[in-house]
């Protein structure tokens, strides 16, 4: 049975902080939905209600095309546990995508590991926690992070990665706008 909260527990900290991945589900007021799985220990909770993940380059730019095309901003975190006692645990909330090179990325980049090719930081505000028992998810071993897409992006020049974001990161696969300006956005820390 599912269990609700108004903030982000101790307990679902470190339920968080153990977890390799985890999900992210978005959606425009018409169009596709979007989940896109992440890793790279790319997460941090900032606070009971303040959630946040560096967010890398890849083959579109969903969640923020679903952020600036609806006025709720809404958007959903999950993670799962693959190991142990089993429990999933969703963040539910208004999201917002701090964009490489403005001064909200700049405060924030700090809080984590930088990586090569990280575009923006997703920020949520969190107005929902809910967990519920998970055990129909399978357990898995982990093993290691890839480090294939880090090392992708390391290899390349600062122009390859702007041409790609404009031709990659510019419109959603709805065709919504991105609102990546590739030129402006200043891509190795």
């Amino acid at each position: 049975m599912g269990k609700q909260f108004g903030r982000i527990e101790p307990e679902h900290q470190a339920f968080i902080e153990r977890q390799k991945m985890f999900f992210v589900a978005s959606a425009p007021p018409k169009g596709r939905i979007n989940v896109s799985p992440k890793g790279l220990s790319s997460f941090r909770v900032l606070g009971d209600t303040d959630v946040a993940y560096l967010d890398c380059t890849g083959s579109g730019s969903e969640t923020r095309a679903h952020l600036m095309a609806s006025d709720d901003r809404r958007l959903t975190i999950m993670f799962c546990a693959f190991e142990g006692p089993p429990m999933i645990l969703r963040l539910y909330g208004q999201g917002r995508s701090l964009m490489r090179g403005t001064p909200e990325y700049a405060d924030l980049v700090p809080q984590f590991e930088e990586i090569a090719g990280a575009r923006q930081i997703v920020r949520l505000s969190v107005d929902l926690v809910q967990t519920s028992c998970g055990m129909g998810v399978p357990l898995f071993d982990y093993k290691q992070e890839r480090g294939s897409l880090v090392r992708y992006w390391a290899a390349r020049s600062v122009d390859n990665l702007r041409k790609y974001w404009g031709l990659k990161n510019t419109k959603s696969i709805d065709g919504l706008p991105t609102g990546f300006v590739p030129d402006s956005m200043a891509p190795q820390g």
